[in-house]
Parts: structure tokens; C-alpha cells; sequence
């Protein structure tokens, strides 16, 4: 017997119990959708979060004093004074694998216009820190050289300091803000960044001269911190390196000794965040990979009800002159075609879903064309695993015992 008698053969038992054949695809569809919508959800919430690591700056590396103990207790690393200016200096100038850096310090406090006020912070950088944060202007000026020398008591603000001080609409440049009774004249507003993956408003931010805070605001001569970018992601490992090592003969510690700072970068955070979502696009792939499982006992189960309901049939095809291998074909193609058109329909049905969880939950979805490819693949193999154990039991009947069957 030929394979397209075979094919019509399947085709034709398939279409006289087209509801049964239609609920035993259902699983599979299921099944399909299920994991083709698990791992998009899996893999757009680790495209946003390394889309918004990438605004932030893949390769930002940061730089803080680190923790010691005095009398048996450990001291908070903000209560530390190992970082210098000298620190940043020689970083400045003496490394290659860094393209930009910037000192940083930071005073809170109640930021006061006229009769309006806002709790928040006044980061103390260099002119570098936009380049570095990836930060632009959407209007006005950034600080220079010459304000960071004379320390000059000048700012830049993002759009929500703006939006809460200002919020008549006034153009803020030329204005005075005050921070702990000191006034900064606004000479910027940084472009508008949103919020970030941890839910962190990033234009609540104002940027004055690294100096200015140390004198003005804070009154010190050591720095909390120091931001860098190396020179690409890739090379963030080389850069840190070379960080610990020119720090290292600066605060003379020598070799086996603890470095009295740390060293933070985001493809650290990056590679942790993708590390998770990872791990729970596997659980919940897995988790659909079960309904792909269920499918296929479906499909077992109503072969084997096949095989039973035309046990007659299978014997006068035996009688006529129909070999094993035909009756085995027979089944095995009715599985196949099932688990084919089921994984078709499962594809079309997890894109729709993917369509609305993306506009109606406002979720990120990210459909990845292994995924599909791979569940189509699963529910085939699944078709014909689950298929061939009933089409050699019928197969194997004996034509006489078939034909008597009641």
C-alpha cells in the first residue's frame, strides 16, 4: 500500500470523528501555546531589564570604600574615608581601559524654590558623570572644568526635581534652588530617563560640581564614590583589574592584603538578573512542557480507543492483503497528522496570546522563533512516541481474531 492511500486512509478516519479528533489536538494546542507564551514572557522581561541596563550603561563600573571593622565592629562603607580625589585622579590618567570617569558625593536634604520644596539629594561628579550615566541635556548647560576648580555653586536637575519646583511651568534655568541653606543656580535640565528596572525614579537627580558639594554642602576631603566606563562591556573585566591594581599602590596595600574599597560594574548585575529570569523562564517552560506531556497521553489514549473501535477493520485489511507495516503506518500517520495540525494551531494560538498579554496586561513579550520552532518539534515527536506503542499493537493483531472481534 502507497503512501498517499495512507495518508487519504488517516485523513479520511480522522474526519469522521472530527470532534474527537479536534478535543485529542486540543492538548497539544494548549500545550504549544502554553510554552511558545511562558518563554516570551520569560524572555521580554530580560529584554527590558538589559534595555534598561543598557540605558543606564552596560559598562558603568562603580567604585566604593569598603567596609572594615574597628573593635571587633564593621563599619557601614559610607562611613569610610579611603577614596580620594587623588584616587580619581590617578584613574583619570593613568588607565587604558577605561574611556570616562567621575568622582561622586552626595548630600540630601530638603530642596527648597520659593514656596515649593522636595526631599532628594545633590550629587556631587565631574563633567564625565553624563557620558558615564548616559545622560543628556534637553536644555541649558553642563558645568565646566572651570566651575568644578572654583567650585562654583551651580546645578543641573532632571525633569522631576524641575516638574516638583517648578511647577507653574517656569523655565528653571537661571533659577536658585537651596540645599541645606546653600543656593546652587540652575544652569541645566537633563532629558528625561523614566524609571529603571528596580522602580528607581532616575529624574530625581540634581548634578552640581564634585567640589562645590565637598566644600559647600558636605565639608569634606574624601569621596564616596567613583563611577567609571570602560571601554566596552567585554572589557569591564579587564578595567576592574587595572581599577584594583592602580588603587592598590595608591592606598599602598600590598599583595594578599584586603583592598580597603569596592568595585561594583553592571555586567555584575546584568549577568545576575539574566541568570534569574534564565532560570525562571526554564520553570515556567517546563510547567507548559506539561501540558505538552498531558497532550500526548491524549493522543495515546484515543489510539488505543481507535485501534479498539476498528479492530474488524484492521482485520479485513490483514485478510485482504494489507502487511503490519501498512496498519502500522495507517495509525502512526493519524497521530502524526493530529499532533502536526495541533502544533500548528498551537503556534497560532500562542502568538495570539503573546498579542494580549503584550496590550492588555501591558506586559513585555518577546517571542523568540526557537521557541515555536522547538514546541513544534516536541509536539511532533511526542505525536509519533505517544502513536507508535498503539499502532503496533495493531499491527500485531492476527487477521483471523481481528475479524472475530465483537
Amino acid at each position: 500500500m502507497n503512501g498517499t492511500n495512507l495518508f487519504k486512509i488517516a485523513f479520511k478516519a480522522l474526519s469522521n470523528n472530527k470532534m474527537r479528533a479536534f478535543l485529542t489536538m486540543l492538548g497539544i494546542i494548549i500545550g504549544v501555546a502554553a510554552v511558545i507564551t511562558m518563554i516570551a514572557i520569560g524572555q521580554g522581561a530580560k529584554k527590558s531589564i538589559q534595555d534598561q541596563i543598557s540605558e543606564m550603561g552596560s559598562n558603568i563600573i562603580m567604585i566604593h570604600p569598603g567596609g572594615e571593622r574597628r573593635g571587633g565592629v564593621r563599619l557601614d562603607a559610607s562611613e569610610m574615608q579611603t577614596l580620594k580625589v587623588a584616587d580619581y585622579e590617578a584613574l583619570r590618567d593613568e588607565s587604558i581601559f577605561l574611556t570616562k570617569v567621575s568622582p561622586n558625593v552626595s548630600a540630601s536634604g530638603q530642596l527648597i524654590s520659593g514656596n515649593n520644596n522636595y526631599p532628594s539629594s545633590v550629587n556631587g561628579v565631574g563633567i564625565d558623570y553624563l557620558d558615564i550615566r548616559q545622560l543628556k541635556l534637553d536644555e541649558g548647560e553642563m558645568f565646566t572644568e572651570e566651575d568644578i576648580r572654583t567650585s562654583s555653586k551651580v546645578c543641573v536637575i532632571g525633569t522631576t526635581i524641575r516638574d516638583e519646583l517648578f511647577p507653574d511651568g517656569s523655565n528653571p534655568i537661571g533659577k536658585i534652588i537651596r540645599l541645606n541653606q546653600v543656593p546652587l543656580r540652575v544652569i541645566g535640565v537633563l532629558e528625561s530617563k523614566g524609571y529603571n528596572s528596580m522602580g528607581m525614579d532616575q529624574d530625581d537627580i540634581v548634578i552640581a560640581p564634585y567640589t562645590t558639594v565637598m566644600k559647600r554642602l558636605l565639608a569634606v576631603t574624601y569621596l564616596q564614590g567613583i563611577f567609571a566606563s570602560a571601554i566596552s562591556e567585554d572589557m569591564t573585566e579587564y578595567a576592574t583589574a587595572e581599577i584594583t591594581e592602580i588603587l592598590n599602590r595608591q592606598h599602598k596595600i600590598g599583595e594578599g592584603e584586603a583592598s580597603d574599597f569596592e568595585i561594583r560594574s553592571q555586567k555584575e548585575l546584568s549577568d545576575m538578573l539574566n541568570t534569574t529570569t534564565n532560570l525562571l523562564t526554564t520553570l515556567l517552560a517546563c510547567i507548559a512542557g506539561i501540558s505538552l506531556l498531558v497532550g500526548g497521553i491524549g493522543i495515546m489514549n484515543i489510539m488505543y480507543v481507535s485501534v479498539t473501535e476498528r479492530t474488524k477493520e484492521i482485520g479485513l485489511r490483514m485478510s485482504v492483503g494489507a502487511r503490519g507495516i501498512d496498519i502500522l503506518a495507517q495509525f502512526l500517520i493519524e497521530a502524526i497528522l493530529i499532533s502536526i495540525t495541533g502544533g500548528i494551531l498551537g503556534i497560532l494560538t500562542g502568538c495570539t496570546a503573546c498579542a494580549a498579554v503584550k496590550y492588555l496586561a501591558n506586559w513585555p513579550v518577546y517571542i523568540q522563533t526557537w521557541s515555536a520552532v522547538l514546541s513544534f518539534a516536541v509536539c511532533t515527536i511526542t505525536g509519533v512516541f505517544f502513536g507508535w506503542y498503539p499502532a503496533k499493537k495493531a499491527s500485531e493483531l492476527d487477521p483471523i481474531d481481528a475479524l472475530r472481534y465483537e
